[in-house]
């Protein structure tokens, strides 16, 4: 059997999330909006990095990637 807790949070910001969940269960609803949120973290740090490296680095890092693959053998 689950097992479950309560979070408290302020009137007003459980109001705005109840209209935004909708007909979802909070369990659906935070997971949801967890999994958003990690989503968008990893795609904001993707773009940073694309913006850090220079085309050079990007042949490189493929080259790289493909010897990797190339030798790459389980034991």
């Amino acid at each position: 059997m689950d097992s479950y807790v309560t979070i408290s949070v302020r009137r007003e910001v459980k109001k705005l999330l109840e209209r935004d969940k909708g007909d979802k269960n909070w369990s659906e609803y935070l997971l949801e909006l967890y999994k958003e949120a990690k989503q968008a973290k990893a795609r904001q740090a993707f773009e940073h990095l694309v913006q850090l490296l220079n085309d050079k680095d990007l042949e490189e890092i493929e080259k790289a990637s493909r010897d990797f693959r190339k030798r790459f053998r389980l034991r």
